[in-house]
């Protein structure tokens, strides 16, 4: 086994190991590149994570291997790093890892957490979400196009409520539409209103559209998860890698992307497409850790 390499990040010395391990056989992408994707994209996935209780889901043998999900943050973590007490699974209070520099970014990517999963509510207040998500799940045989048609209804909805949402990818078979609340909400509030505006697009779109996760009925529909608003509940945070075949990422799109890819457009994109993307046009996602808006009751 090779001798860890220190290197400097962000201020802090970090101890690297296995640069050359190949963690996405089918493309020969490394750990060294899972950790320079994470350095380069650190000014945009920053704020959607910073202060938060992050639940990290690690590859250790690469993506033709079981991952594991890693809540409390390992007890050989550097001293330097940030941990948030949050509730474990069974009931009682861990310490998680904070992500909130790139240092932290690159250590974790040293573990091989490809995947980061951000709770909606920060730290400081673990029961009033900053956002609220609506997780859009095709049931084969429908892909993203379906979650396209889906989200561009959900906007439509969105609008006529005086509502901004924002999309993206989720880097695997569906999407994410975030709307962005910070003013006090409860996840009760937030779940509430996401199963609402579920069950009202269900109504108008049955043919596509579902809000239960009932197997039966999931073929060629479009679920729409409101209960990723509870409390314990994590999604797959902005610029995040995924543990799939290839380095695709949960990336942000503009609402005209959206209605491309409901006409059929692909929407994949690998982590050399997100870098340029964000040097293109910034963090399309930098208004949901701002824009204070409120839910009707």
């Amino acid at each position: 086994m090779a001798e860890p390499i220190a290197a400097e990040v962000g201020g802090r010395t970090l101890k690297f190991t296995n640069l050359d391990k190949v963690l996405y056989p089918l493309v020969g992408f490394t750990k060294a590149q899972v950790i320079e994707y994470y350095v380069r994209i650190a000014p945009a996935l920053l704020p959607h994570v910073t202060g938060r209780c992050m639940t990290l889901r690690r590859w250790p043998d690469g993506v033709t291997a079981e991952p594991f999900y890693a809540k409390r943050c390992p007890d050989h973590r550097p001293d330097w790093l940030a941990t948030y007490g949050g509730t474990g699974d069974r009931g009682g209070s861990i310490d998680y890892c904070g992500i909130d520099e790139v240092a932290a970014l690159a250590w974790t990517a040293n573990l091989a957490a490809l995947e980061l999963h951000a709770p909606m509510a920060r730290a400081d207040d673990l029961d009033s979400p900053t956002i609220c998500v609506f997780d859009l799940d095709p049931g084969e045989p429908a892909t993203i196009t379906e979650c396209c048609q889906v989200a561009l209804w959900l906007h439509e909805l969105l609008d006529t409520i005086g509502l901004q949402g924002f999309a993206k990818t989720s880097g695997s078979k569906g999407m994410q539409v975030y709307v962005p609340l910070n003013v006090l909400h409860t996840h009760d509030h937030a779940s509430g209103f996401a199963k609402a505006a579920a069950q009202l697009l269900t109504k108008q779109h049955p043919e596509l559209v579902l809000p239960q996760m009932t197997k039966k009925l999931r073929a060629g529909k479009v679920f729409i998860d409101w209960s990723q608003n509870s409390r314990h509940k994590t999604t797959i945070a902005p610029y995040s890698m995924r543990g799939r075949d290839r380095p695709t990422v949960s990336t942000p799109i503009t609402w005209d992307e959206v209605s491309d890819g409901a006409d059929g457009e692909p929407l994949v994109f690998e982590t050399a497409d997100v870098l340029e993307r964000v040097d293109d046009v910034g963090d399309l996602f930098a208004p949901v850790e701002t824009l204070e808006q409120q839910l009707p009751g």
